[in-house]
């Protein structure tokens, strides 16, 4: 059963809701949360063309959603430079049970249209349905952008401008990766091959993908921006997305011959050499099989070539394969998927790779406890999956996609989360094989049974995302984030003996220190700045017992401070405040700490003495009304 998908129209109506109040109205529908205007269009630059918004009927007599079933050869490339998105949906129509989830069948030009459309895409583990209104950006009654060779089809262009919508507006469309869109209309695992370096069978487990309906996209590396789509002499273009459409083998002079047919987003420019359309290798091939494999060829930008030479001309491969089971072996596997999101903040939680040891261990860190090894297998299959989230729809704010890896060592079983030293000594046990700016990295790794730990990591220290990791292993995994937790000291010692007698000294026969002698006696140690956070009874005094604790800890706060304080500056680093506050016997998770380092860090990620102080304080109070636990709105009494 399809997960059901959830409704991203800002008033949180449905398609089916938005739709009847429409036919109800007798109005077609405008949608306001992505209106026909140039900020939809465009978000660094005024729209280079005049663009007219223009609803299929004002285009067409007689518009249809679908003409003739869903087909690659509905996809014909525009101005925008979105061909790895195209190259992604061409893919899309030739699974025709995914096709229906993304482009659902329940919409037309019949006596239901109500100038409104409706597409459904994966996000971050969730199915999100997407509305728009069908006004198309043309010119002289033309569009300009995503079409079909049809024109009186228009369900390529509406999933484009609903894409476009997903993401904050078709601009946000230039450039990227097939295996990203690849990924949105399946929720499927992407893999990465090189060609030059890939294992020899990759023909095989090219077509075991294919026949298990994966979808696959390929690319020609370039090594300047000059050789962005620039035309080859044998008719390929580099720095372009493809689609990968069929894989064969055909009986040629005695020999087997391996074939891969692929398609240009553009819809024309296509390979000239051996095996393409009108090459004289056809001629040698039985007539029935040629016809089948070529299927009325035509200048549509699909083509054969011999997988030799696809390997010698295009670099890169790119496979989403709906489950991750290996493409390199015929086991069929049940998989157990976990999921986690977290964040990298500047000045706590954003540590960089291992080439920053100091910071390094302060990223977030991930328990994952492999506990029974694969049927037939005495190690586990895992496959590791990091995704930073919605950087695309971000780019108008400036921010593209961070250099992301991460690294996977064995890790202590009665320990939380591990600090510098642990790094410094220990090597990882997996990692990714790069550092890279893409959506999303993934690796397959074979494991021992274990407990072992997780970083995800940017490259360089300091640089913010969001992001999501996704452990997929045959047998279900143990994992858990990080543990705090809250001690307070019982026996009493001789010091304690001697400051009780200091005490009832000053206090008097009450046995009770009003709060103004207490901050005359710890005035040197800052207590000044932290008189509004120490918590006394209604009558504003301190008894013995809460005094004393109170002067152990303002004793162990402030050691703490200095021996962090290594230059002497009277700052700390915003990156050792998990440490400080673990000595104090304060374990908080992530999302706490990134937020006390927004808090109380400055521009250079250093904390001075009076905001340590007065965070550790009141962090004190929470835990001490809380009883040792962190409250759910715990940040506000941090304010």
């Amino acid at each position: 059963m399809p997960a059901k998908s959830i409704s991203t129209q800002a008033d949180g109506k449905t398609f089916e809701q938005l739709r009847q109040e429409c036919l109800q109205k007798k109005k077609l529908f405008e949608d306001p949360d992505f209106p026909a205007c140039d900020s939809s269009l465009y978000y660094s630059q005024s729209v280079p063309i005049n663009f007219e918004w223009k609803r299929p009927g004002e285009l067409c007599e007689n518009p249809e959603f679908i003409v003739g079933g869903a087909d690659r050869t509905d996809i014909c490339q525009g101005a925008l430079g979105d061909c790895w998105l195209l190259a992604a949906i061409a893919s899309l129509t030739l699974h025709k049970e995914t096709l229906t989830r993304v482009v659902p069948n329940d919409q037309g030009f019949d006596r239901s249209y109500a100038g409104i459309f409706h597409f459904q895409f994966w996000q971050h583990n969730r199915w999100l349905d997407v509305v728009v209104d069908d006004r198309l950006p043309a010119v002289r009654n033309r569009l300009v952008l995503l079409h079909s060779a049809s024109n009186n089809e228009f369900w390529s262009a509406l999933l484009e401008k609903a894409y476009a919508k997903l993401n904050g507006s078709y601009e946000s469309l230039k450039g990227g990766s097939t295996l990203e869109a690849m990924e949105d209309f399946t929720g499927g695992v992407g893999e990465t091959y090189e060609t030059k370096s890939a294992p020899t069978d990759l023909f095989n487990i090219m077509k075991k993908a294919y026949d298990r309906g994966s979808m696959m996209g390929c690319s020609i590396d370039i090594t300047s921006s000059a050789e962005s789509e620039a035309q080859t002499a044998s008719g390929l273009v580099k720095g372009h997305a493809y689609s990968i459409t069929g894989l064969e083998e055909v009986n040629y002079r005695g020999k087997k011959v391996k074939l891969i047919r692929i398609r240009n987003p553009w819809g024309q420019v296509e390979w000239n050499g051996a095996w393409s359309d009108e090459s004289r290798e056809w001629n040698v091939i039985d007539s029935s099989e040629k016809k089948r494999i070529l299927q009325n060829s035509m200048d549509d930008g699909e083509f054969w070539m011999e997988f030799e030479d696809f390997k010698a001309n295009y670099d890169k491969i790119e496979i989403c394969n709906l489950t991750p089971d290996s493409l390199t072996d015929d086991t069929k596997r049940k998989w157990e998927v976990n999921m986690f999101e977290g964040n990298w903040i500047r000045g706590s939680t954003a540590g960089g790779c291992r080439n920053f040891i100091d910071t390094f261990w302060t990223n977030p860190q991930f328990k994952l406890t492999l506990l029974h090894a694969d049927d037939n297998n005495d190690k586990c299959s895992v496959v590791i999956a990091l995704m930073q989230k919605n950087r695309r729809a971000l780019r108008k704010e400036g921010l593209d996609l961070q250099t992301i890896g991460f690294a996977l060592y064995e890790a202590p079983a009665d320990e939380d989360h591990l600090g510098k030293d642990f790094f410094r000594y220990n090597g990882s046990k997996a990692r990714s094989k790069t550092y890279i700016n893409v959506r999303e990295i993934s690796e397959r790794f074979t494991l021992p049974p274990g407990n072992y730990l997780l970083v995800p990591t940017t490259f360089q220290p300091h640089d913010e995302a969001d992001f999501i990791i996704r452990i997929f292993s045959e047998k279900a995994a143990g994992t858990m984030y990080d543990i705090y937790g809250w001690d307070l000291p019982e026996e009493e010692t001789d010091e304690e003996k001697g400051l009780r007698r200091m005490f009832e000294k000053i206090a008097g026969e009450l046995s009770l220190l009003n709060w103004q002698s207490c901050v005359h006696i710890l005035l040197v140690m800052y207590v000044i700045c932290l008189d509004r956070s120490i918590q006394v009874d209604n009558s504003g005094q301190l008894e013995f017992q809460e005094f004393k604790v109170f002067w152990e800890k303002m004793k162990k706060w402030i050691m703490l401070f200095i021996s962090y304080d290594t230059d002497r500056s009277g700052k700390m680093s915003s990156y050792e405040l998990r440490i400080a506050l673990k000595a104090a016997g304060m374990h908080l998770n992530t999302k706490l700490l990134q937020l006390l380092g927004l808090r109380f860090a400055d521009e250079n990620y250093d904390i001075d003495f009076d905001d340590y102080l007065t965070c550790i304080v009141r962090l004190e109070n929470m835990f001490s009304e809380y009883k040792g636990t962190v409250p759910p709105y715990g940040i506000y009494l941090l304010k």
